[in-house]
């Protein structure tokens, strides 16, 4: 299988690096060990836990938030001198967040290309419009401004796995980000896979070839048995 050689061979190179000093890369899998990628050593490692309260608005304690935890896998890093989690969403320094959710029916059922697109912010739109409109009838400017579209590309892997690349900038606090998003459905169905790439615009333009090392890293592992 294409991917297990091609984790076989992150994990030689893993053990390479390690020999000979400290190695180039963090190579990560998620929790289920289906999907993978690898970050520069430069980066920091850091909790995901309160990006996720944040993104979900759960209440740690709820119901919803134990489902949660069961059903979602997340990791972040980030290259700044202070890392934090808030930096995904503003920062001039990479950040990377990575998250492997398990689907409910409900959620299979409605799972589209454009539901991917849109899978943190809005993107497509009609997404883009019910959002500006949302703000402005509850009288607050849109914290996500001047929406400039890079690239779209739908993706089609191995054993009937698809998904979409986008890339996008937002003006965030007068400041231009750029966020390269990828999203994977696995061939069943059951899982969803995001690589959430984010940087102020200056610095993505200089770092691209980085940013596509990093993004054409992920994928998914179809592991023995």
């Amino acid at each position: 299988m294409k991917t297990t050689r091609a984790w076989i061979a992150l994990i030689a190179a893993a053990a390479t690096m390690a020999a000979c000093g400290q190695p180039e890369f963090h190579y990560v899998r998620d929790r289920d060990g289906t999907t993978y990628f690898k970050v520069p050593s430069s980066f920091s490692r850091l909790d995901a836990s309160p990006l996720e309260r944040l993104l979900s608005d759960d209440h740690p304690s709820s119901a919803a938030a134990q489902l949660r935890r069961q059903q979602v896998w997340s990791t972040a890093y980030d290259q700044a001198a202070r890392p934090a989690v808030e930096h995904l969403f503003g920062s001039r320094d990479p950040f990377v967040y990575v998250t492997v959710r398990k689907l409910t029916d409900g959620q299979r059922n409605e799972i589209s290309l454009n539901r991917m697109r849109d899978f943190l912010l809005p993107v497509t739109e009609q997404t883009r419009t019910a959002y500006l409109m949302s703000v402005l009838r509850a009288g607050r400017a849109p914290a996500f401004s001047h929406f400039e579209p890079l690239m779209d590309r739908e993706l089609t892997l191995g054993d009937g796995a698809r998904g979409v690349r986008v890339r996008y900038n937002y003006r965030i606090g007068g400041e231009i980000q750029t966020f390269d998003q990828t999203v994977i459905l696995d061939g069943q169905g059951t899982s969803l896979s995001v690589m959430f790439l984010a940087c102020e615009a200056t610095c993505f333009t200089r770092r691209a070839a980085e940013f596509d090392q990093i993004a054409g890293s992920f994928n998914l592992l179809r592991l023995p048995g």
